[in-house]
């Protein structure tokens, strides 16, 4: 996995943006993450893994 790997594929969001949005907004949820950048708010399907990048990320 890298960062450029699209984690969103309805709307072409990167796990770098994701990473990006976490940590400039604070973001502590799925919920919050889709708000933010889109992730995770057509199909779901990327839920799970925008999930893993936040308990990585909020440790």
């Amino acid at each position: 996995m890298t960062k450029d790997d699209l984690v969103c594929n309805c709307n072409e969001i990167s796990r770098a943006e994701i990473i990006k949005a976490i940590k400039e907004k604070g973001l502590k949820t799925v919920e919050e993450v889709g708000e933010a950048t889109t992730a995770g708010t057509v199909c779901g399907g990327c839920q799970e893994e925008i999930q893993e990048i936040l308990d990585a990320l909020n440790r």
